[in-house]
Protein backbone atom coordinates (compact mmCIF):
# COMPACT_ATOMS: atom_id res chain seq x y z
CA UNK A 1 0.00 0.00 0.00
CA UNK A 2 1.25 3.46 -0.82
CA UNK A 3 2.09 5.46 2.33
CA UNK A 4 1.39 9.15 1.88
CA UNK A 5 3.24 11.84 3.78
CA UNK A 6 1.27 14.39 5.77
CA UNK A 7 0.00 17.40 3.89
CA UNK A 8 1.87 20.63 4.70
CA UNK A 9 0.55 22.29 7.83
CA UNK A 10 -1.06 19.18 9.32
CA UNK A 11 -0.23 18.25 12.90
CA UNK A 12 1.76 15.09 13.63
CA UNK A 13 -0.82 14.08 16.25
CA UNK A 14 -3.55 11.94 14.62
CA UNK A 15 -6.06 12.84 17.35
CA UNK A 16 -5.90 16.44 16.05
CA UNK A 17 -6.41 15.43 12.42
CA UNK A 18 -9.82 14.62 10.96
CA UNK A 19 -10.97 14.61 7.32
CA UNK A 20 -10.22 17.79 5.32
CA UNK A 21 -12.41 16.81 2.34
CA UNK A 22 -15.56 15.95 4.30
CA UNK A 23 -15.05 18.72 6.87
CA UNK A 24 -14.64 21.35 4.16
CA UNK A 25 -17.79 20.05 2.46
CA UNK A 26 -19.87 20.40 5.64
CA UNK A 27 -18.34 23.82 6.36
CA UNK A 28 -19.41 24.97 2.88
CA UNK A 29 -22.95 23.76 3.58
CA UNK A 30 -23.53 24.71 7.22
CA UNK A 31 -21.21 27.69 7.47
CA UNK A 32 -19.98 29.05 10.83
CA UNK A 33 -21.55 27.96 14.10
CA UNK A 34 -25.00 29.40 14.74
CA UNK A 35 -25.57 30.98 18.21
CA UNK A 36 -29.20 29.90 18.12
CA UNK A 37 -28.41 26.24 17.45
CA UNK A 38 -27.80 24.06 14.39
CA UNK A 39 -29.35 24.90 11.03
CA UNK A 40 -31.92 22.10 11.07
CA UNK A 41 -33.32 22.99 7.64
CA UNK A 42 -29.90 22.64 6.02
CA UNK A 43 -29.20 19.40 7.88
CA UNK A 44 -32.53 17.97 6.74
CA UNK A 45 -31.73 18.87 3.13
CA UNK A 46 -28.31 17.19 3.38
CA UNK A 47 -29.83 14.06 4.88
CA UNK A 48 -32.36 13.84 2.05
CA UNK A 49 -29.60 14.20 -0.55
CA UNK A 50 -27.25 11.59 0.89
CA UNK A 51 -30.17 9.18 1.24
CA UNK A 52 -30.08 9.06 -2.57
CA UNK A 53 -26.61 7.46 -2.45
CA UNK A 54 -27.77 3.86 -2.49
CA UNK A 55 -25.67 1.96 -5.05
CA UNK A 56 -22.18 2.69 -6.35
CA UNK A 57 -23.63 3.30 -9.79
CA UNK A 58 -25.78 6.10 -8.35
CA UNK A 59 -22.57 8.09 -7.83
CA UNK A 60 -21.59 8.13 -11.51
CA UNK A 61 -22.02 11.74 -12.61
CA UNK A 62 -24.21 12.39 -9.55
CA UNK A 63 -26.08 15.67 -9.51
CA UNK A 64 -27.95 17.32 -6.65
CA UNK A 65 -31.74 17.52 -6.72
CA UNK A 66 -33.30 20.45 -8.65
CA UNK A 67 -34.10 23.35 -6.37
CA UNK A 68 -31.33 22.60 -3.86
CA UNK A 69 -29.49 25.82 -2.89
CA UNK A 70 -26.62 26.29 -5.33
CA UNK A 71 -23.79 26.41 -2.73
CA UNK A 72 -25.04 23.19 -1.11
CA UNK A 73 -25.46 21.47 -4.47
CA UNK A 74 -21.95 22.43 -5.58
CA UNK A 75 -20.40 21.27 -2.28
CA UNK A 76 -22.11 17.86 -2.43
CA UNK A 77 -21.34 17.32 -6.11
CA UNK A 78 -17.65 18.17 -5.59
CA UNK A 79 -17.53 15.83 -2.59
CA UNK A 80 -19.07 12.87 -4.44
CA UNK A 81 -16.78 13.31 -7.45
CA UNK A 82 -13.69 13.09 -5.22
CA UNK A 83 -14.77 10.72 -2.42
CA UNK A 84 -16.11 7.93 -4.66
CA UNK A 85 -12.71 7.19 -6.27
CA UNK A 86 -10.87 4.06 -5.08
CA UNK A 87 -7.12 4.31 -4.38
CA UNK A 88 -4.74 3.41 -7.20
CA UNK A 89 -3.36 0.55 -5.06
CA UNK A 90 -6.73 -1.24 -4.79
CA UNK A 91 -6.37 -4.88 -5.94
CA UNK A 92 -9.59 -6.26 -7.46
CA UNK A 93 -8.46 -9.88 -7.06
CA UNK A 94 -7.81 -9.48 -3.32
CA UNK A 95 -11.13 -7.71 -2.87
CA UNK A 96 -12.97 -10.53 -4.67
CA UNK A 97 -11.24 -13.12 -2.47
CA UNK A 98 -12.21 -11.25 0.71
CA UNK A 99 -15.85 -11.17 -0.43
CA UNK A 100 -15.82 -14.96 -0.85
CA UNK A 101 -14.27 -15.43 2.59
CA UNK A 102 -16.86 -13.22 4.26
CA UNK A 103 -19.76 -15.06 2.67
CA UNK A 104 -18.22 -18.46 3.49
CA UNK A 105 -18.12 -17.39 7.14
CA UNK A 106 -21.70 -16.06 6.76
CA UNK A 107 -23.34 -15.91 10.17
CA UNK A 108 -20.05 -16.59 11.98
CA UNK A 109 -19.02 -13.16 10.72
CA UNK A 110 -22.02 -11.67 12.52
CA UNK A 111 -21.11 -13.40 15.78
CA UNK A 112 -17.67 -11.77 15.59
CA UNK A 113 -19.29 -8.41 14.87
CA UNK A 114 -21.43 -8.65 18.01
CA UNK A 115 -18.90 -10.26 20.35
CA UNK A 116 -15.55 -8.86 19.19
CA UNK A 117 -15.55 -5.93 16.76
CA UNK A 118 -18.22 -3.76 18.40
CA UNK A 119 -16.99 -4.38 21.98
CA UNK A 120 -13.43 -3.46 20.98
CA UNK A 121 -14.80 -0.27 19.38
CA UNK A 122 -15.97 0.78 22.84
CA UNK A 123 -12.52 0.28 24.46
CA UNK A 124 -11.22 3.66 23.24
CA UNK A 125 -12.56 6.15 25.84
CA UNK A 126 -12.67 9.11 23.44
CA UNK A 127 -14.42 7.07 20.76
CA UNK A 128 -16.91 5.85 23.37
CA UNK A 129 -17.45 9.49 24.37
CA UNK A 130 -18.40 10.35 20.77
CA UNK A 131 -20.85 7.44 20.66
CA UNK A 132 -22.30 8.54 23.98
CA UNK A 133 -22.65 12.11 22.73
CA UNK A 134 -24.38 10.98 19.54
CA UNK A 135 -27.73 10.47 21.20
CA UNK A 136 -26.58 8.43 24.22
CA UNK A 137 -26.34 5.28 22.15
CA UNK A 138 -26.21 2.96 25.15
CA UNK A 139 -29.96 3.59 25.19
CA UNK A 140 -30.21 2.84 21.46
CA UNK A 141 -27.94 -0.15 20.98
CA UNK A 142 -30.10 -1.59 18.21
CA UNK A 143 -29.48 1.56 16.20
CA UNK A 144 -25.70 1.28 16.58
CA UNK A 145 -25.64 -2.41 15.60
CA UNK A 146 -27.96 -1.93 12.65
CA UNK A 147 -26.09 1.14 11.38
CA UNK A 148 -22.82 -0.81 11.49
CA UNK A 149 -24.33 -3.81 9.70
CA UNK A 150 -25.82 -1.49 7.06
CA UNK A 151 -22.25 -0.60 6.07
CA UNK A 152 -20.49 -3.94 6.56
CA UNK A 153 -22.84 -6.05 4.43
CA UNK A 154 -22.79 -3.73 1.38
CA UNK A 155 -18.98 -3.56 1.56
CA UNK A 156 -18.35 -7.29 1.85
CA UNK A 157 -21.02 -8.65 -0.48
CA UNK A 158 -20.12 -9.40 -4.10
CA UNK A 159 -18.99 -6.26 -5.91
CA UNK A 160 -19.47 -4.09 -2.83
CA UNK A 161 -16.48 -1.88 -3.62
CA UNK A 162 -15.94 -2.57 -7.30
CA UNK A 163 -19.31 -3.02 -9.04
CA UNK A 164 -21.86 -0.33 -9.95
CA UNK A 165 -24.56 -2.67 -8.58
CA UNK A 166 -22.74 -2.90 -5.24
CA UNK A 167 -23.33 -0.50 -2.37
CA UNK A 168 -20.11 -0.35 -0.34
CA UNK A 169 -18.71 2.89 -1.74
CA UNK A 170 -22.08 4.65 -1.58
CA UNK A 171 -22.55 3.68 2.07
CA UNK A 172 -18.97 4.60 2.97
CA UNK A 173 -19.02 8.15 1.60
CA UNK A 174 -22.36 8.63 3.35
CA UNK A 175 -20.85 7.57 6.70
CA UNK A 176 -17.82 9.78 6.03
CA UNK A 177 -20.00 12.86 5.59
CA UNK A 178 -22.03 11.99 8.71
CA UNK A 179 -18.78 11.88 10.71
CA UNK A 180 -17.97 15.38 9.43
CA UNK A 181 -21.42 16.60 10.39
CA UNK A 182 -20.94 15.17 13.91
CA UNK A 183 -17.66 17.06 14.23
CA UNK A 184 -19.24 20.30 12.98
CA UNK A 185 -22.17 20.02 15.40
CA UNK A 186 -20.16 19.08 18.48
CA UNK A 187 -17.57 21.81 17.80
CA UNK A 188 -20.31 24.25 16.67
CA UNK A 189 -18.47 25.27 13.55
CA UNK A 190 -15.68 24.44 11.13
CA UNK A 191 -13.04 22.00 12.39
CA UNK A 192 -10.25 24.27 11.11
CA UNK A 193 -11.57 27.18 13.19
CA UNK A 194 -12.09 25.00 16.27
CA UNK A 195 -8.42 24.00 16.28
CA UNK A 196 -7.35 27.62 16.66
CA UNK A 197 -9.35 28.99 19.64
CA UNK A 198 -11.20 28.46 21.83
CA UNK A 199 -10.16 24.83 22.20
CA UNK A 200 -12.94 23.97 24.62
CA UNK A 201 -16.55 24.13 23.47
CA UNK A 202 -18.63 24.42 26.66
CA UNK A 203 -21.65 22.22 27.25
CA UNK A 204 -24.97 24.02 26.92
CA UNK A 205 -27.47 23.75 29.73
CA UNK A 206 -30.42 23.09 27.44
CA UNK A 207 -30.43 19.96 25.32
CA UNK A 208 -32.61 19.65 22.24
CA UNK A 209 -34.58 16.55 21.38
CA UNK A 210 -33.09 15.63 17.98
CA UNK A 211 -29.66 14.07 17.56
CA UNK A 212 -28.18 17.19 15.87
CA UNK A 213 -29.46 19.34 18.74
CA UNK A 214 -28.05 16.92 21.34
CA UNK A 215 -24.65 16.94 19.61
CA UNK A 216 -24.68 20.73 19.37
CA UNK A 217 -25.46 21.07 23.08
CA UNK A 218 -22.91 18.47 24.18
CA UNK A 219 -19.78 20.55 23.62
CA UNK A 220 -16.22 19.22 23.36
CA UNK A 221 -12.81 19.65 25.00
CA UNK A 222 -10.29 19.39 22.16
CA UNK A 223 -7.26 19.69 24.46
CA UNK A 224 -8.40 16.70 26.51
CA UNK A 225 -10.20 14.58 23.89
CA UNK A 226 -8.73 15.61 20.55
CA UNK A 227 -11.13 16.02 17.63
CA UNK A 228 -14.32 13.93 17.51
CA UNK A 229 -14.00 11.05 15.01
CA UNK A 230 -10.32 11.89 14.54
CA UNK A 231 -7.83 9.97 12.41
CA UNK A 232 -6.61 7.75 15.26
CA UNK A 233 -10.15 6.78 16.21
CA UNK A 234 -11.07 6.08 12.60
CA UNK A 235 -7.94 3.96 12.10
CA UNK A 236 -8.66 2.08 15.34
CA UNK A 237 -12.24 1.41 14.27
CA UNK A 238 -10.97 0.05 10.96
CA UNK A 239 -8.72 -2.36 12.88
CA UNK A 240 -11.72 -3.67 14.80
CA UNK A 241 -13.31 -4.73 11.52
CA UNK A 242 -10.27 -6.37 9.93
CA UNK A 243 -7.63 -7.24 12.55
CA UNK A 244 -10.05 -7.98 15.42
CA UNK A 245 -12.25 -10.04 13.07
CA UNK A 246 -9.30 -12.12 11.87
CA UNK A 247 -7.92 -12.47 15.40
CA UNK A 248 -11.37 -13.64 16.52
CA UNK A 249 -11.37 -16.35 13.86
CA UNK A 250 -8.00 -17.54 15.17
CA UNK A 251 -9.29 -17.68 18.74
CA UNK A 252 -12.24 -19.76 17.57
CA UNK A 253 -9.91 -22.17 15.79
CA UNK A 254 -11.07 -20.88 12.39
CA UNK A 255 -7.99 -18.90 11.38
CA UNK A 256 -7.42 -18.20 7.70
CA UNK A 257 -4.29 -18.73 5.64
CA UNK A 258 -1.83 -15.83 5.57
CA UNK A 259 -2.64 -14.70 2.01
CA UNK A 260 -6.37 -14.84 2.79
CA UNK A 261 -5.88 -12.72 5.91
CA UNK A 262 -3.93 -10.17 3.89
CA UNK A 263 -6.62 -10.10 1.19
CA UNK A 264 -9.22 -9.41 3.87
CA UNK A 265 -7.11 -6.64 5.44
CA UNK A 266 -6.48 -5.14 2.00
CA UNK A 267 -10.19 -4.92 1.29
CA UNK A 268 -10.87 -3.07 4.51
CA UNK A 269 -7.94 -0.76 3.83
CA UNK A 270 -9.55 0.16 0.51
CA UNK A 271 -12.72 0.93 2.44
CA UNK A 272 -10.65 2.91 4.95
CA UNK A 273 -9.33 5.07 2.13
CA UNK A 274 -12.88 5.74 0.93
CA UNK A 275 -13.82 6.64 4.52
CA UNK A 276 -11.05 9.24 4.58
CA UNK A 277 -8.50 7.37 6.71
CA UNK A 278 -4.90 8.25 5.93
CA UNK A 279 -2.98 5.35 4.32
CA UNK A 280 -0.15 5.87 6.81
CA UNK A 281 -2.54 4.77 9.59
CA UNK A 282 -3.40 1.46 7.91
CA UNK A 283 -1.50 -1.84 8.01
CA UNK A 284 -1.17 -4.69 5.54
CA UNK A 285 -0.26 -7.63 7.80
CA UNK A 286 -1.52 -9.15 11.04
CA UNK A 287 1.76 -8.60 12.99
CA UNK A 288 1.81 -4.90 12.05
CA UNK A 289 -1.89 -4.60 12.85
CA UNK A 290 -1.36 -6.26 16.25
CA UNK A 291 1.36 -3.75 17.13
CA UNK A 292 -0.69 -0.74 16.02
CA UNK A 293 -3.79 -2.00 17.82
CA UNK A 294 -1.85 -2.61 21.07
CA UNK A 295 -0.19 0.81 20.88
CA UNK A 296 -3.52 2.59 20.39
CA UNK A 297 -5.12 0.76 23.29
CA UNK A 298 -2.10 1.44 25.52
CA UNK A 299 -2.32 5.19 24.82
CA UNK A 300 -6.04 5.12 25.52
CA UNK A 301 -5.59 3.32 28.84
CA UNK A 302 -3.03 5.87 29.96
CA UNK A 303 -5.68 8.60 29.89
CA UNK A 304 -8.44 8.01 32.42
CA UNK A 305 -11.90 9.38 31.63
CA UNK A 306 -14.38 10.44 34.30
CA UNK A 307 -17.14 9.45 33.96
CA UNK A 308 -16.20 6.40 31.92
CA UNK A 309 -18.84 5.75 29.19
CA UNK A 310 -17.44 2.36 28.16
CA UNK A 311 -19.11 -0.03 30.63
CA UNK A 312 -22.56 1.39 29.88
CA UNK A 313 -22.08 0.94 26.12
CA UNK A 314 -20.72 -2.60 26.46
CA UNK A 315 -23.37 -3.56 29.01
CA UNK A 316 -26.12 -2.37 26.71
CA UNK A 317 -24.70 -4.39 23.80
CA UNK A 318 -24.50 -7.56 25.89
CA UNK A 319 -27.99 -7.04 27.30
CA UNK A 320 -29.33 -6.68 23.76
CA UNK A 321 -27.78 -10.02 22.76
CA UNK A 322 -29.05 -11.73 25.90
CA UNK A 323 -32.64 -10.78 25.06
CA UNK A 324 -32.54 -13.21 22.15
CA UNK A 325 -31.08 -16.18 24.03
CA UNK A 326 -34.05 -17.87 25.78
CA UNK A 327 -32.50 -20.42 28.20
CA UNK A 328 -31.49 -18.59 31.36
CA UNK A 329 -28.39 -20.70 31.91
CA UNK A 330 -27.11 -19.73 28.44
CA UNK A 331 -27.72 -15.98 28.74
CA UNK A 332 -24.17 -15.33 30.07
CA UNK A 333 -22.69 -16.92 26.93
CA UNK A 334 -22.37 -13.60 25.00
CA UNK A 335 -20.36 -12.17 27.91
CA UNK A 336 -18.20 -15.28 28.14
CA UNK A 337 -17.60 -15.41 24.40
CA UNK A 338 -16.78 -11.69 24.33
CA UNK A 339 -14.29 -12.19 27.17
CA UNK A 340 -12.62 -14.97 25.23
CA UNK A 341 -12.43 -12.95 22.02
CA UNK A 342 -11.30 -9.55 23.35
CA UNK A 343 -8.94 -10.65 26.16
CA UNK A 344 -8.58 -9.74 29.83
CA UNK A 345 -7.56 -6.10 29.48
CA UNK A 346 -10.43 -5.14 27.20
CA UNK A 347 -12.83 -7.18 29.34
CA UNK A 348 -11.83 -5.07 32.35
CA UNK A 349 -12.06 -1.81 30.37
CA UNK A 350 -15.59 -2.69 29.31
CA UNK A 351 -16.73 -3.70 32.78
CA UNK A 352 -17.53 -7.24 31.60
CA UNK A 353 -15.43 -8.91 34.29
CA UNK A 354 -18.30 -9.26 36.76
CA UNK A 355 -19.43 -12.49 38.33
CA UNK A 356 -21.00 -15.16 36.11
CA UNK A 357 -22.70 -18.22 37.59
CA UNK A 358 -20.47 -21.27 38.03
CA UNK A 359 -22.86 -23.44 36.04
CA UNK A 360 -22.83 -21.11 33.03
CA UNK A 361 -19.04 -20.81 33.13
CA UNK A 362 -18.66 -24.58 33.38
CA UNK A 363 -21.00 -25.17 30.45
CA UNK A 364 -19.16 -22.62 28.34
CA UNK A 365 -15.68 -23.96 29.10
CA UNK A 366 -16.70 -27.61 28.67
CA UNK A 367 -18.65 -26.85 25.51
CA UNK A 368 -15.84 -24.78 24.02
CA UNK A 369 -13.25 -27.43 24.87
CA UNK A 370 -15.42 -30.22 23.48
CA UNK A 371 -16.00 -28.37 20.21
CA UNK A 372 -12.29 -27.65 19.76
CA UNK A 373 -11.48 -31.29 20.53
CA UNK A 374 -14.01 -32.60 18.01
CA UNK A 375 -12.64 -30.19 15.42
CA UNK A 376 -9.07 -31.40 15.97
CA UNK A 377 -10.09 -35.03 15.52
CA UNK A 378 -12.45 -34.35 12.63
CA UNK A 379 -9.81 -32.49 10.64
CA UNK A 380 -7.60 -35.59 10.71
CA UNK A 381 -10.20 -37.21 8.47
CA UNK A 382 -11.92 -34.26 6.72
CA UNK A 383 -9.79 -31.13 6.10
CA UNK A 384 -11.77 -28.02 6.93
CA UNK A 385 -14.16 -29.88 9.30
CA UNK A 386 -15.42 -27.47 11.96
CA UNK A 387 -18.06 -27.64 14.66
CA UNK A 388 -16.83 -24.22 15.85
CA UNK A 389 -18.01 -22.67 12.62
CA UNK A 390 -21.39 -24.35 13.00
CA UNK A 391 -21.86 -23.12 16.59
CA UNK A 392 -20.86 -19.53 15.78
CA UNK A 393 -23.13 -19.60 12.73
CA UNK A 394 -26.05 -20.69 14.90
CA UNK A 395 -25.45 -17.83 17.35
CA UNK A 396 -24.86 -15.37 14.52
CA UNK A 397 -28.03 -16.49 12.76
CA UNK A 398 -30.08 -16.05 15.92
CA UNK A 399 -28.78 -12.53 16.52
CA UNK A 400 -28.93 -11.51 12.86
CA UNK A 401 -32.48 -12.75 12.37
CA UNK A 402 -33.70 -10.90 15.46
CA UNK A 403 -31.59 -7.74 15.38
CA UNK A 404 -30.96 -7.10 11.70
CA UNK A 405 -33.64 -8.85 9.66
CA UNK A 406 -36.78 -8.05 11.63
CA UNK A 407 -39.43 -7.49 8.95
CA UNK A 408 -41.01 -4.68 10.97
CA UNK A 409 -37.80 -2.61 10.75
CA UNK A 410 -35.60 -3.78 7.86
CA UNK A 411 -32.05 -2.53 7.42
CA UNK A 412 -31.84 0.78 5.58
CA UNK A 413 -30.45 -0.69 2.37
CA UNK A 414 -31.54 -0.69 -1.27
CA UNK A 415 -33.99 -3.51 -2.00
CA UNK A 416 -31.48 -5.45 -4.09
CA UNK A 417 -28.87 -5.41 -1.31
CA UNK A 418 -31.43 -6.18 1.36
CA UNK A 419 -32.54 -9.22 -0.64
CA UNK A 420 -28.91 -10.38 -0.87
CA UNK A 421 -28.52 -10.08 2.89
CA UNK A 422 -31.75 -12.02 3.37
CA UNK A 423 -30.51 -14.76 1.03
CA UNK A 424 -27.25 -15.01 3.01
CA UNK A 425 -29.15 -15.32 6.30
CA UNK A 426 -31.50 -17.97 4.92
CA UNK A 427 -28.58 -19.81 3.33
Amino acid sequence: MKRDALEPGLTDDPVLRADPLADATIARILGPGQPGGPDMAAIELVNKEIARWQLNGDLDGWRASPGLPAPMAAALEDYVATARVLPDWADAAKIARAEVLFMEMSMASCTLLFCASLPQCYVMPDLAAVLHAAGELEKHTDYRVRATAAMIFPVMMHGGLTDPAGGGVAQAIKVRLIHAMIRHLVLRGDVADALVAPRRVPRLLKHGGTMPQVLYAHGWDIDRLGLPCNQEELAYTLLTFNYVFLQGLRRLGLGLRKHDEEAYMHTWNVLGYVLGIEPGLMTDTMPDAARMFADMQARARAQARKPDPRPALAGALVATMQRYIPPRVLKPFPVLLTRHLVGKDSTRDLGLDGRVSLLSRALFVLGFGLVRGIDAVGRLVIPGFSISRLVTRILGYRLTAKLLMDETRPLKLPATLLNEVGDAVRG
